[in-house]
C-alpha cells in the first residue's frame, strides 16, 4: 500500500541507552506527535512484504494530528539487518537519532534484563564468550544469520559498524548521535540538541527521569574485571572506527 511518508524522525538506537527516557521527554513537547506505543517494530518486521509494504498500517499507529514533527523510537533499527534500508525507502529525508552507551556497560545491562525476564540462564562471562556462538546456530525461522533480538549482548555494541552503515544510507546532517551519559547527566542540554536537530523551538528544561533500571535480584555471576577487559578487547577495533566517524569514544573505566 503506497502512502506518502508522515514520519519525520526515528530514535533508531541503541537498546539500553536511554531511548525510553528520550521518547518520554519528546512526548511532552507540544510540537511533536509520537507513535502510541514507543516501539512500533515496523522496519525490522521481516514477515512483511517489503516489495509492497503497507505503510497505511504503520501510519495507523500514530496520533499525528496537525503535528509536523512525527516520530517513534525502536532502538533495534540501527542493529537489525535491512531496517535502515527500509527506512530510506520509506523516507529518504528521515532524521535519525542514535543514543550510544559505553558498549561494555550496555552488554551487562542487556544481559541483566534478559536474565531477569527469564530468557537467559547462562552466566554473563559465558554469554559474552562461548555464548556468542548461539547467534550463528539454527534459530527461529527467519532470524538473520549472526543476529538475535534477545541474546545479542555483544553484537549490539559494535557502534562503528552500525554508524558506518547509517552514513552510507543517509547524509550525516540527517543523523544526531548523543551519548546516553550526557542525556542522564544534563538532560536539558541534550534535549536542546534534539530540539534544534528536529527544528523545534526552545523549551523549558525537562524533569530528569530514569526508566527501565535493571531489576534488583540475585544474578548468577558478577561483572568481573576480566569480563570488562575481554569486552574492551572485543570492541577495540570497532571503537576506533566509531571515533574516526564521529569523534565519540568511551573511556575504559
Amino acid at each position: 500500500m503506497t502512502c506518502a511518508p508522515i514520519v519525520t524522525f526515528l530514535i533508531a538506537g541503541v537498546q539500553k541507552a536511554g531511548t525510553t527516557a528520550l521518547y518520554d521527554y519528546l512526548a511532552e513537547e507540544p510540537g511533536v506527535g509520537l507513535s502510541r506505543v514507543k516501539e512500533t517494530h515496523f522496519f525490522d518486521d521481516d514477515t512483511l512484504d517489503w516489495s509492497q509494504p503497507d505503510y497505511g498500517r504503520y501510519h495507523s499507529g500514530f496520533d499525528a494530528g496537525d503535528k509536523r514533527v512525527i516520530g517513534e523510537a525502536t532502538p533495534i533499527y540501527s542493529y537489525w539487518p535491512n531496517s535502515l534500508e527500509r527506512i530510506r525507502a520509506y523516507n529518504p529525508a528521515m532524521r535519525l537519532i542514535l543514543l550510544l552507551r559505553d558498549p561494555v556497560a550496555r552488554a551487562w545491562s542487556h544481559w541483566r534484563m534478559e536474565f531477569a525476564r527469564g530468557v537467559e540462564r547462562g552466566s554473563f562471562g559465558w554469554c559474552i564468550r562461548q555464548g556468542r556462538q548461539r547467534l550463528f546456530e539454527q534459530g527461529p525461522v527467519g532470524r538473520p544469520w549472526g543476529h538475535d533480538r534477545e541474546l545479542s549482548y555483544v553484537e549490539r555494541g559494535f557502534y562503528g559498524e552500525q554508524v558506518e552503515r547509517l552514513y552510507g544510507l543517509f547524509p550525516a546532517a540527517q543523523v544526531l548521535i548523543l551519548k546516553s551519559e550526557d542525556l542522564r547527566r544534563d538532560s536539558a542540554a541534550a534535549l536542546a540538541q534534539v530540539r534544534a536537530f528536529l527544528g523545534l523551538p526552545e523549551g523549558a528544561p525537562p524533569r530528569p527521569r530514569e526508566v527501565h533500571v535493571g531489576a534488583e535480584m540475585d544474578y548468577p555471576s558478577p561483572f568481573t574485571d576480566d569480563d570488562r577487559a575481554f569486552l574492551r578487547g572485543v570492541y577495540a577495533r570497532d571503537q576506533a572506527r566509531l571515533r574516526a566517524l564521529t569523534g565519540i569514544s568511551f573511556a575504559a573505566p
